[in-house]
């Protein structure tokens, strides 16, 4: 893996935290860091806290979930561990219906983990299955087992970050 520099991305005079167009809209092809389709043409991992606050406010819709879900590779039981939910709450939603604030932050923080991975192995499917392997770093475990709380996901960003810099990991 190579070492990743940020990209400038344009900005959007759009409400932070819309869902409308994907930056694949001016670039034409979407960037493999973003998670959710927003007016800031940025992923998740690069936008100010504020931005993240206001799409968080706004609620995650179940479209937006299912694009990431499908995204990560992950199914509905793998989904609701890390979101420590039950998988009915992730299932009965439909369509633009909006999950809770309190979800849709837990969603937002593993969305933020998923996009900055994407960006630092340059590649989805790469890094959708580093998750899953046991890393050393961990402790033997698999940086999906640390996804359910907020220390955990710290952890797994923290050493998605030592890979970036190119810190043995």
């Amino acid at each position: 893996m190579k070492k990743h520099t940020p990209k400038p991305y344009p900005e959007s005079d759009d409400a932070p935290g819309t869902f409308n167009e994907p930056y694949a809209a001016y670039h034409g092809a979407q960037h493999p860091g973003i998670i959710f389709k927003s007016a800031l043409q940025r992923p998740e991992s690069q936008m100010t806290g504020f931005q993240k606050i206001d799409m968080i406010r706004r609620g995650i819709s179940k479209t937006d979930f299912e694009r990431f879900k499908d995204k990560a590779g992950l199914d509905y039981d793998q989904m609701a561990n890390a979101l420590s939910v039950a998988r009915a709450t992730l299932i009965n939603k439909k369509g633009e219906d909006k999950f809770n604030q309190a979800l849709s932050e837990r969603i937002v923080s593993l969305a933020d983990i998923y996009s900055y991975g994407y960006e630092v192995f340059e590649d989805i499917g790469r890094f959708n299955s580093w998750v899953f392997r046991p890393n050393q770093a961990l402790g033997g475990q698999r940086p999906f087992d640390f996804l359910d709380n907020q220390f955990g996901r710290e952890e797994v960003k923290n050493l998605i970050g030592r890979i970036d810099y190119g810190v043995y990991s």
